[in-house]
């Protein structure tokens, strides 16, 4: 049974930062089924091989905890994220950038005697 999986492009390993300008690719059948099908603004010929990033927006701007639980998700199963490895004690700076509103920062810093400059 032949199963009908998506190509994806991705530079070789040792290519150079010419080769790479020149448009050379290698292409590779992508061998775990997990991406998705082409949809909306995604397409899976964009996919590469590079360090983890993971995005989680709502697309009208609406906030919600599983937001925050989605992105805590991805960055608890990001392995490769160019420092990893070199101390399992330390970090290597990931995280989260949140929308955290001014009045509501400002009250929490002022419960722990903390002032905050004018914005």
């Amino acid at each position: 049974m032949t199963k009908n999986v998506p190509e994806v492009h991705c530079l070789p390993a040792t290519a150079t930062a010419a080769e790479a300008g020149s448009g050379v690719e290698q292409r590779l059948p992508f061998i775990a089924s997990g991406i998705p099908a082409a949809q909306g603004l995604y397409n899976p010929r964009n996919e590469h091989d590079a360090c983890g990033v993971g995005f989680i927006a709502h697309m009208k701007g609406q906030k919600s905890h599983q937001i925050i639980k989605d992105g805590l998700f991805i960055l608890e199963n990001l392995t490769h994220r160019g420092a990893v490895g070199a101390d399992p004690l330390m970090g290597d700076g990931a995280g989260i950038l949140l929308q955290i509103p001014d009045k509501f920062f400002r009250e929490e810093m002022a419960k722990q005697g903390i002032t905050l400059p004018k914005s």
